[in-house]
């Protein structure tokens, strides 16, 4: 027979599909938990993360990893707070995020434009484009000075 509360079983099909913060999974649950006390709540998602079901350094990994591609690290920094990661363990990541973000912001300048912007208003457009995906100024102008280095 099993001994698990109802909402713990649902804090399970959740962590089955994805993995989800403390945060997150706190706020899909209180939902369910409506007849619970929020201790209870408490006292499940420590249970997950005691047993290793729930953690932080998974969604930290996962986010980074499915991100990369299409990001910059200051989108993937945001997000990671807005799901309530600790401020140490973004710390932690930043390095390894700084170090390939050149390289992804390359990749994404390619597959967006990969030509030289012919006036200041196309300039701008990828500039901005490249700053909504969370690059800082920085990494595009060395963006767009390698890309005009290769076309020369």
């Amino acid at each position: 027979m099993d001994t698990r509360s109802p909402l713990e079983m649902h804090a399970l099909r959740y962590l089955a599909q994805r993995e989800y913060s403390r945060l997150e999974l706190e706020q899909k649950l209180s939902t369910h938990a409506r007849s619970s006390t929020s201790e209870n709540l408490s006292q499940v998602l420590d249970k997950l993360e005691q047993n290793g079901l729930l953690s932080a350094e998974r969604v930290v990994e996962q986010i980074i990893r499915t991100r990369r591609s299409r990001f910059g690290s200051q989108r993937i920094i945001y997000e990671l707070k807005e799901k309530g990661i600790d401020e140490h363990l973004i710390h932690s990541v930043l390095p390894s995020l700084r170090e390939t973000e050149l390289d992804a912001a390359i990749k994404i300048w390619q597959k967006k434009f990969n030509r030289l912007p012919g006036n200041r208003e196309e300039r701008g457009k990828q500039m901005r484009f490249m700053m909504s995906r969370g690059f800082s100024m920085d990494i595009i102008q060395q963006v767009l000075s390698q890309a005009g280095e290769e076309n020369l």
